[in-house]
């Protein structure tokens, strides 16, 4: 893989009159304020090695050498922070009732996960139906006591799997057969063993299982609990030979990895389809697409949700569900800058992903990957065992910390949660514990202590720099306007998701409070980072009343108090266009 690396060399704020560009009858004025900067560009990958002066932070020379420790206690602050990094995280049995659902929502969560693995129809609607109920009450002209929660859902998708047969003598579905090192298994691809595994014919799914394998490749069983080494390929039979290369134990229909081996299995099996298809049903808001090899099946998935939502009666401009490329073989990494630009976002799925390739690699493809989405400005999210611990205790360990810490410097739009929330003992706890380790790495960020080689205080990294359309200069413009002026948040009038989504790509430091027309648009705009989607203003006619009234609402719901700085950004009619704007403004003591 090879993504592009920005160094910023130099930015400067000026002050200059209206900028108008056109085309199409769409003009925009860049107000108050535009940046220039100039930028060197570098190739790397994971191969390319670096010294310390490649680093400011590392580099004794470019740093203050005296070091200050602001510690920050989430629990003693007047207003809880608002997290810009977000939290996905997976309902299940545990978490599923209203009264412990409602705690994780107040906890921090932002968009619930639905895994189709295990979850039954009834499970999800139940889930679903619980959600909304935790959804507050939002009236735009009444009182708001407190900020609209706008949670979506995201559906994860089984995804095609390469499993082992029923054993034999498995009766009751818990038996094993022992495998022993040294000893060789004839993996079978015909149906006449699906159900009669032994520890010396082991039947497999996949019948084009031995076009894919060579000798001296690899066969994980049950996430690498057994490893086979292949030995001789039968093309006459489709018969794989192995020599076990550990001892253990192994179950009926144990999942089956084929590190480096690239597999022609469809993106969706028959069960996604109906999966995805319910999922329209009940209107989720992301698709979570597990085993995605390549671009193609990314467009397949989306070409099966426009046939379902046609077939459903749809009306041709209703959103679909955005769709989050899994990542999690050595397929997909080969293939990551194609599934990246057919996808709206990306999931570092790092559990099957430490079975396909080498698990000290894994950490270095999830940086690549999250620079790559950041480049380009789609959301990305960090998951599997990221607070894997809390399942049985209160408390995390420090690895588990360190590792959400280092995701949000990353750069990850999101970080999620799995078993932890789903059938773990403190679901609340483990939410409110990712809240303030996000918060706590955040608020370290912003204080410019990382040096240059992290995200968050720079509020120009992105690749969208070099985009010399209108809209990008005036997001950057107001991002960096944003960091200029100390602004609390920069507040987003907008009629779709893309101004906003370009704001976060220049990722400021403070929220990105956005005014949407709809529901559906809040929804997916919830798992980019920084973005607070709330509904309403459509009712409002001038510009004037508009920006007024958002800033109103802004403080209300507790974003910033009287006498902060903000960045507004709007869009106005300008001749038979539009105009987009940003300008600086003080939330004023009364209204």
């Amino acid at each position: 893989m090879m993504f592009r690396h920005l160094a910023r060399q130099s930015t400067k704020l000026h002050h200059q009159a209206p900028v108008f560009f056109g085309g199409k009858g769409y003009h925009v004025a860049a107000a108050m304020s535009s940046t220039t900067a100039s930028y060197s560009f570098a190739t790397y990958s994971s191969k390319r090695h670096y010294s310390v002066k490649d680093y400011p932070v590392a580099n004794r020379e470019a740093r203050a050498l005296k070091t200050t420790f602001d510690l920050v206690d989430p629990n003693a602050l007047a207003t809880p922070p608002h997290q810009l990094t977000k939290i996905v995280a997976t309902i299940g049995p545990t978490s599923e009732q209203l009264e412990p659902l409602q705690k994780v929502v107040q906890a921090g969560m932002k968009i619930m996960r639905l895994n189709f693995s295990h979850a039954t129809k009834e499970e999800v609607e139940l889930r679903i139906k619980n959600l909304a109920l935790c959804q507050s009450s939002y009236d735009f002209d009444g009182p708001v006591d407190k900020v609209q929660d706008v949670l979506a859902t995201l559906l994860d998708t089984r995804g095609p799997e390469i499993r082992s047969g029923k054993l034999a003598h498995d009766t009751s579905g818990h038996e094993t057969i022992s495998l022993v090192k040294g000893n060789t298994i004839t993996l079978q691809t015909s149906d006449k063993y699906a159900e009669q595994s032994t520890d010396q014919n082991l039947f497999i799914n996949y019948s084009k299982l031995h076009k894919c394998m060579s000798p001296g490749m690899k066969v994980l069983l049950d996430d690498g609990a057994v490893i086979l080494t292949v030995t001789q390929v039968n093309d006459a039979d489709g018969t794989v030979i192995c020599s076990i290369d550990n001892s253990g134990e192994l179950r009926s229909r144990a999942g089956v990895n084929l590190p480096m081996a690239e597999t022609d299995l469809p993106a969706m099996s028959e069960k996604d389809k109906t999966d995805i298809k319910y999922g329209l049903e009940i209107d989720v808001d992301y698709v979570a697409a597990s085993f995605i090899q390549t671009a193609d099946g990314v467009r397949e998935i989306r070409d099966y949700m426009r046939q379902c939502a046609k077939e459903m009666g749809w009306a041709p401009d209703r959103p679909l569900p955005l769709i989050i490329s899994k990542i999690e073989s050595a397929s997909a990494l080969k293939h990551f800058d194609e599934i990246l630009q057919q996808s709206d976002g990306i999931m570092v799925a790092r559990g099957d992903l430490g079975v396909e390739i080498p698990i000290q690699q894994v950490t270095n493809a999830q940086k690549e990957m999250i620079a790559a989405c950041n480049a380009v400005g789609k959301p990305v999210i960090v998951a599997t065992q990221m607070l894997e611990s809390m399942a049985k205790n209160p408390r995390p360990t420090r690895a588990e910390v360190s590792d959400v810490t280092n995701a949000v410097y990353d750069g990850a739009d999101a970080v999620m949660t799995s078993g932890e929330t789903a059938k773990g003992k403190y679901p609340n706890e483990t939410i409110k514990m990712m809240n303030d380790i996000i918060f706590s790495a955040e608020n370290y960020a912003a204080s410019g202590s990382l040096g240059s080689l992290y995200l968050h205080h720079s509020g120009d990294q992105s690749l969208y720099i070099g985009r010399k359309d209108a809209a990008t200069a005036v997001a950057k413009g107001a991002v960096a306007a944003s960091f200029a002026n100390d602004c609390k948040a920069i507040i987003v009038l907008t009629d779709n998701g893309a101004l906003p989504s370009l704001v976060s790509a220049f990722r400021p430091n403070c929220p990105i409070v956005t005014f949407c027309p709809n529901s559906k648009m809040a929804r997916q705009l919830i798992l980019t980072r920084g973005i607070y989607p709330v509904v309403g203003l459509q009712g409002l006619k001038h510009e004037e009343e508009k920006t007024t009234s958002a800033i109103k609402e802004a403080e209300r719901m507790g974003f910033v108090k009287k006498g902060d700085s903000v960045v507004l950004v709007y869009v106005e009619k300008f001749g038979e266009g539009t105009c987009a704007n940003f300008k600086l403004a003080d939330v004023p003591k009364s209204f």
